[in-house]
């Protein structure tokens, strides 16, 4: 893993928790305790607001946000075998908003990012879903609504 990705790593996986010791974060990242203390002093030098110290555990300051960069393979084949999934089963409306998420997710992609969506093997079997099955999953999500 490159360095740039491991920093941002270490921010997602401060995000969200009370208190990460520098060892949690070496075994999530396969790195020794010494990198993660090196990278969380570098992270707090560029100004990211982590609050702790080594030996005890760190924390991200609540209000910090940094949007993720981009998707990884395995994440965006997810995302498309997921959509893909939802259009073929998921009723009218969500199988609309399945189409229109995949559009604005492949607007962002970089081209060859896009070019991976498109040679996705991976697919929802959506041949022969009775019409009975999709509107009765509208009217389970008008319910739930």
């Amino acid at each position: 893993m490159r360095r740039a990705d491991r920093l941002f790593q270490i921010i997602e996986l401060l995000r969200g928790r009370r208190l990460t010791t520098a060892r949690h974060l070496a075994q999530r990242l396969e790195v020794s305790e010494r990198t993660i203390y090196r990278d969380v002093r570098d992270l707090v030098l560029s100004g990211v607001p982590i609050e702790g110290e080594a030996g005890v555990g760190y924390a991200l300051r609540k209000g910090f946000d940094l949007p993720p960069l981009m998707f990884d393979r395995a994440e965006l084949e997810a995302l498309v075998l997921g959509a893909r999934f939802v259009q073929a089963w998921g009723g009218t409306a969500l199988s609309e908003a399945a189409r229109r998420s995949l559009v604005k997710i492949e607007a962002v992609l970089p081209a060859d990012r896009r070019k991976e969506i498109r040679r996705s093997r991976l697919f929802a079997l959506d041949f022969n879903v009775p019409a009975q099955v999709t509107s009765t999953m509208d009217c389970v999500r008008d319910a739930i609504n």
